[in-house]
């Protein structure tokens, strides 16, 4: 098995899943969400009431995010604090684009807006 090019990202790797991994196993729900580029790890973003990507990063180490909402690519580097452009991901490089935001669809309460970060 050889480096990846840029440390903390492996563009082999798929998804996790459609989703953030953890509130779809607690019935919670996201606003965007944020794929692992070390390992696929899909979680929620920073404004969602998990957090769950930035969890992810600061339990496992894997120090880079990229955007996996539909038109967006842009990688977010944890220690450095700063945007960056990274190489393409393993496909799908995005949630399923009928899938609603905030989601998943019948999670996300008539508040959400009062209750993101």
């Amino acid at each position: 098995m050889s480096e990846p090019a840029i440390p903390g990202i492996d563009p082999d790797v798929p998804p996790s899943g459609p989703g953030c991994v953890e509130c779809l196993q607690t019935g919670a729900w996201w606003f965007h969400l944020r794929r692992c580029a070390a390992c696929g790890h899909v979680g929620c973003c920073d404004q969602s009431p998990g957090q769950h990507a930035t969890g992810h990063s600061h339990l496992s180490g894997h120090p880079i995010i990229q955007s996996y909402e539909p038109g967006e690519d842009w990688f977010w580097d944890y220690p450095q604090q700063g945007y960056f452009d990274g190489p393409p991901l393993a496909a799908p490089t995005h949630h399923p684009v009928g899938q609603p935001v905030p989601g998943p669809a019948g999670r996300v309460p008539a508040n959400w807006v009062d209750l993101l970060h």
